[in-house]
């Protein structure tokens, strides 16, 4: 079955773009769009996807209080932000609210693809040029919450599970890599988010991000 997407974004062009790009080799279907946030919990609401894909300036209801009130809603779909490099302003108040990914709006086309597949089936999705941009911030929040610690406290199977993790790849393929069942790596997962005090994957990845040292 095709992966089940809601568009949102305020710019008409763009989202027909984006839902040619997604929809060309069948493993996804674009099944509403939306040009703001209303609308985007309207759409949600009503086709119940797999995944939003959700821009975060839009008019009316911005993007980051839909986000807000779609991670409210009864099994809420993954949530990816479609951005630009322009991250500062929200990026913290998107993570709180529950996004599990950023995508640059001028990503390869299978770059998105293969990312919407992946935020169906449970990774966390970060494009790198976005990671590079947080990672000076990140070192510093995470010092002063006395998160790095909490990395180095983890196991040698827990620091695995984080690291391909942090790599965007789902439980299934988590448990391919280490040889493990998909059971055993979801509880892993739960593991590793609870020592961390994250929400969801893709903080933790962006917290290995930063504090881990630079190359």
């Amino acid at each position: 079955m095709a992966v089940r997407v809601v568009l949102a974004d305020d710019e008409p062009l763009l989202r027909h773009g984006l839902r040619v790009l997604l929809e060309t080799d069948g493993r996804v279907e674009v099944v509403a769009e939306a040009g703001d946030g209303s609308t985007a919990i309207e759409a949600v609401r009503r086709h119940r996807p797999d995944v939003l894909l959700l821009d975060v300036q839009m008019p009316g209801l911005d993007g980051l209080s839909a986000l807000r009130m779609v991670s409210a809603l009864p099994s809420p779909p993954v949530t990816a932000v479609l951005t630009t490099f322009d991250l500062d302003d929200y990026v913290a108040r998107a993570l709180e609210f529950g996004a599990q990914g950023f995508l640059l709006k001028d990503a390869e086309p299978a770059t998105l693809v293969h990312a919407v597949v992946d935020l169906a089936a449970g990774g966390a999705v970060l494009d790198p040029r976005i990671t590079a941009r947080l990672l000076p911030k990140l070192r510093g929040v995470s010092a002063g919450l006395g998160r790095g610690r909490a990395v180095e406290s983890l196991s040698v199977r827990e620091r695995q599970v984080l690291e391909l993790l942090a790599d965007g790849r789902p439980n299934a393929g988590i448990a391919e890599v280490l040889g493990l069942t998909e059971a055993t790596v979801k509880s892993y997962v739960s593991t590793v988010l609870t020592k961390l005090g994250v929400q969801n994957r893709v903080q933790a990845a962006l917290l290995l991000h930063g504090v881990a040292p630079s190359p």
